[in-house]
C-alpha cells in the first residue's frame, strides 16, 4: 500500500471558519480537488448555503465562494496509507497530521472549526489537542457535522443538509439569504 497525501488548504487571510475532513478519497486525489466524488454531498450543501450551483460552477468558482464566505478547507491528516477511499481503511500507525500550530498562527482569525465527520474529529482531538498546543488552539469552537460522504448512509441527503444548515449556516460571517449569488 502506498502513502497518500492531502492537499494544501483552501484559505486566505480573511478566513474565520475551518472545515476539516480526514483525507481526500481516491476520486479527489485523482482530480486534485477536494470532494470530487460526485456522490459526496459537500459541494451540493455548500452551494445551497453560499448561493452557487455546484453542477455548473468550476472548482475555482466553488473555492472562491468558500473564501468569499470566509471559510477555509483542509484535512486533519497530512498523509496515511489507505486501501480505497473509506476512513475505516486508514492504517492508524501510518497517520501523520498537518501542522496546525503553524496554520492557526498564520490564520489567527479562525476561531471555529467544523469537522466533516467523526474520523476528522477523532484525529484532531487525538493528534492535535492531545499535544502541547497553545491555549489559542484549545479555545477553538469545535463542532462535528455529519459526514457528507455517501458511506455515511445512516443519514439521508436531506438530513445531512438540514444539520449542516443548522450548525454551519448560523456561523457564516456573510449573511445567507437562500439562493443569493455570491460573485466569484
Amino acid at each position: 500500500m502506498t502513502t497518500i497525501y492531502s492537499f494544501a488548504p483552501i484559505v486566505d487571510r480573511h478566513a474565520e471558519i475551518l472545515i476539516l475532513g480526514s483525507m481526500p478519497g481516491q476520486a479527489s486525489l485523482s482530480a486534485n480537488q477536494y470532494y470530487a466524488y460526485p456522490q459526496n454531498a459537500f459541494w451540493r450543501i455548500m452551494g445551497e448555503l453560499l448561493g452557487f450551483n455546484p453542477a455548473v460552477a468550476s472548482y475555482m468558482e466553488k473555492t472562491a465562494a468558500l473564501k468569499k464566505a470566509r471559510i477555509s478547507l483542509w484535512d486533519v491528516l497530512q498523509s496515511c496509507r489507505r486501501k480505497g477511499s473509506l476512513d475505516a481503511n486508514i492504517e492508524t500507525q501510518s497517520q501523520t497530521v498537518n501542522d496546525f500550530q503553524a496554520f492557526f498562527t498564520e490564520y489567527p482569525r479562525i476561531r471555529t472549526v467544523f469537522f466533516n465527520g467523526g474520523k476528522a474529529q477523532t484525529c484532531f482531538k487525538q493528534y492535535v489537542l492531545n499535544q502541547n498546543v497553545p491555549d489559542s488552539i484549545r479555545s477553538l469552537q469545535l463542532t462535528r457535522l455529519p459526514s457528507t460522504s455517501p458511506a455515511n448512509a445512516t443519514l439521508s441527503f436531506a438530513r445531512k443538509r438540514e444539520q449542516w444548515h443548522q450548525l454551519l449556516g448560523v456561523r457564516l460571517p456573510v449573511p445567507y439569504h437562500g439562493n443569493e449569488k455570491i460573485p466569484v
